[in-house]
């Protein structure tokens, strides 16, 4: 898969911008603040629909305008396609492919499949799960529509149940309705447990190894999947739980509060990772990542690497570029 030019119009700092870019490695050179990362950005949204930085579209305009559009022209398996993506303020976002709008956003996602690795990836290690689940969700969605899919479903009957929940404050019986929605979630929900298990163990295997080769250390480092679902009976998990989540007003079990623990000598890496492990453990996490992607898929995502190498010492970044180079993953 090859990215041979990219436009932006209106994005970020860019007013407007025409690059194009070699079939191996491109370098984006310049002083901080000149833009280097708002480029990268616009890669990932061409290739996933979305910023790596930002859940509003908003905050991706171009100060004083009203709207962007990005262009790109990607090619893979021999065939070139250009993709369009143009967002105004308070209007839905349009995708082509060819000229063709997609219906669904999701359609798009894993076509043309990208790593990004970057310094805000340190919240991976230090906020909630909330953001081990997003790693984990943007993986597989990059290879699995069904997990996609299976993922926003369950998102709106979640929704929904805890609007039951939150509605009703223990003044009706709520039992039928929240039945209804435990069928529906039950098959969803063990559809993206058993995913997310198997990502886990694949991912294993190649982390340990690319942080070893990076941190050039002895000590031990391991991901865990946590999730409810590790024990049989989802539905009689939902059931046991429904006194609590009618106290409480919300879906306390699920796949929802899933979490992945990372540690080091068996210790959480938040608590007492240094500051060096931690940037090792996070970088080998994202190769890790581009690996599993390209021997799933067959052929290797973009990687995009934002100003990685700062306090790494030089064996480290030596080896960082040989593992990019090489291939070898």
């Amino acid at each position: 898969m090859h990215l041979r030019h990219i436009e932006l119009t209106n994005f970020k700092n860019y007013e407007s911008v025409s690059l194009d870019f070699s079939p191996r490695f491109n370098c984006f050179v310049g002083n901080n603040g000149v833009g280097k990362t708002n480029i990268l950005d616009a890669i990932h949204y061409l290739s996933l629909t979305k910023s790596f930085f930002n859940n509003s579209d908003s905050l991706s305009i171009r100060h004083g305008e009203d709207y962007f559009i990005l262009k790109g022209e990607f090619e893979r398996d021999g065939e070139t396609d250009e993709i369009h993506c143009a967002f105004q303020k308070q209007k839905a976002k349009v995708f082509k492919r060819n000229g063709r709008e997609y219906q669904k956003l999701s359609d798009h996602v894993g076509r043309y499949p990208v790593v990004m690795v970057s310094p805000a990836d340190s919240t991976l290690i230090t906020e909630g799960g909330e953001e081990r689940r997003r790693f984990m969700n943007l993986i597989i969605s990059q290879y699995d529509p069904a997990y996609l899919d299976a993922h926003v479903r369950y998102n709106k009957i979640i929704a929904q149940r805890n609007r039951v929940l939150r509605e009703s404050s223990g003044r009706y019986d709520t039992g039928s309705l929240l039945d209804l929605y435990d069928d529906q979630m039950i098959p969803l929900a063990e559809l993206i447990y058993s995913a997310r298990k198997e990502l886990t163990e694949n991912l294993k295997p190649l982390f340990s190894d690319y942080y070893s080769r990076i941190s050039n250390r002895a000590e031990k480092v391991s991901i865990r999947y946590r999730s409810h679902l590790s024990e049989p009976g989802y539905g009689a998990i939902l059931m046991a739980s429904r006194e609590r989540d009618t106290e409480l007003q919300y879906t306390t079990t699920g796949i929802h509060r899933d979490d992945l623990l990372f540690e080091i000598d068996d210790h959480s890496a938040r608590t007492t990772g240094s500051q060096g492990q931690q940037k090792s453990f996070l970088v080998a996490l994202k190769l890790a990542k581009f690996g599993f992607i390209s021997r799933r898929n067959g052929f290797p995502p973009a990687l995009l690497l934002d100003d990685i190498f700062d306090k790494f010492d030089e064996n480290r970044v030596e080896e960082i570029i040989k593992l990019a180079g090489s291939g070898d993953f």
